[in-house]
């Protein structure tokens, strides 16, 4: 199994890249999210998810860890396979997408090419107690020139509404909440915010 390429970025295509590595070409299908930070010429790092099938064998690439997991978990869900999983990363960063799933935004989901509203409605009802595991994993991001922003404050703060006696859920929910009516905030003020639209 391929967990990670490591070459030269040799061209880009509207979903896939072909990276060069010791003069084999790899072609990788790509969220825009990666695609966007990719050049060619460019030295890259992708984290790999390889699918074997009867046909044909696919390798995925992400800029980190934690896309790659979100491409895997969003697989779990039914009907959801690659094609849409890539096409909701593409379209909402992994911040966003724990957003959404943290308030039962189906709406947003369903921005995503090819997600509609009962498939956008599935995907929010069966991740909606996964988000705040991942939001949790505080997996360092792989490849600095290409790492996505931390979710520090808003890991923090469910962290803490966790040793309070809150569930994953109710935490991550009230966090999520919370950034969404504070915007950028501190964990201090996003943890405030929450316990007082919990205490309503």
């Amino acid at each position: 199994m391929i967990g990670k390429l490591t070459g030269t970025v040799d061209s880009i295509a509207d979903d896939a890249v072909i990276l060069d590595v010791n003069g084999v070409g790899y072609l990788v299908h790509c969220p825009s999210s990666t695609l966007s930070r990719l050049a060619a010429g460019a030295h890259a790092s992708l984290m790999i998810e390889m699918k074997v099938s009867e046909d044909a064998i696919r390798l995925y690439g992400f800029a980190t860890a934690e896309e790659r997991e979100w491409f895997r978990l969003l697989q779990t869900v039914q009907s959801v396979g690659s094609k849409v999983a890539l096409a909701v990363l593409s379209t909402l960063s992994p911040r966003d997408l724990q957003r959404a799933l943290a308030l039962g935004d189906k709406a947003m989901i369903g921005r995503a090419p090819g997600v509609g509203p009962k498939l956008a409605l599935r995907i929010a009802t069966e991740l909606k107690d996964k988000a705040p595991a991942m939001m949790l994993r505080g997996e360092a991001p792989e490849g600095a020139p290409m790492a996505v922003p931390p979710r520090g404050a808003e890991a923090d703060a469910v962290a803490a509404l966790l040793k309070l006696g809150y569930s994953e859920g109710i935490a991550a929910t009230a966090v999520a909440k919370a950034a969404n009516d504070l915007g950028e905030a501190d964990a201090g003020a996003l943890i405030r915010e929450a316990l007082r639209s919990m205490g309503k």
